[in-house]
């Protein structure tokens, strides 16, 4: 959105950003080769949406037991009504395929640093969609965006939690209250 709409887009904040594939996840390495793959594509959202066909109290016991072992209750109601159906599994793993075609590019690091005092990041201390490794390189190549690490422990999936839900709230409005102080001086 800054670069489509820079005057309109004024302030962005990347939450867990995704920026580059990170080669030394074995997650991204084995989603990258479903995602790519129109055959395990379809068969994955076959497979995905015969689970929707299993009573609701046995897809909630899947789903917290596997993904959503920490999601609030909402979240995982959401899960159960909407991730378990083809067209949506295949929407996500279309996503998929596009941003891992997109983000094999390297960052384009002059955008950010023409537009640094535009934009922030956090990062997760343990987020295998946005390393460590790409908070140290944004430091080193735009030195002058606004970074900070969330060490409470939420995930990449933050927002499937109350608690991720809240803290994250709470840190965006900080950020965008002191964006707005310093941009009114």
């Amino acid at each position: 959105m800054l670069r489509r709409l820079p005057k309109k887009a004024v302030y962005c904040i990347g939450l867990y950003p995704f920026l580059a594939l990170n080669l030394q996840s074995k997650k991204q390495s084995t989603i990258v080769r479903i995602a790519m793959s129109r055959v395990l594509s379809t068969v994955l959202s076959f497979l995905v949406a015969s689970f929707g066909l299993l009573p609701r109290q046995v897809l909630r016991l899947i789903f917290k037991l596997s993904v959503g072992k920490s999601w609030s209750n909402t979240a995982l109601e959401a899960g159960c009504s909407h991730l378990p159906q083809y067209h949506t599994m295949r929407n996500v793993l279309f996503m998929a395929r596009t941003e891992f075609s997109k983000l094999s590019e390297t960052p384009d690091w002059e955008f950010m640093r023409e537009n640094q005092d535009k934009i922030t990041f956090l990062y997760g201390i343990d987020d295998h969609w946005g390393p460590l490794k790409m908070f140290e390189e944004i430091s080193k190549q735009a030195s002058g965006i606004a970074l900070s690490i969330e060490r409470e422990g939420h995930t990449h999936g933050f927002c499937c939690t109350e608690a991720g839900s809240l803290w994250v709230a709470r840190h965006v409005a900080s950020l965008i209250k002191n964006n707005l102080a310093i941009s009114s001086w």
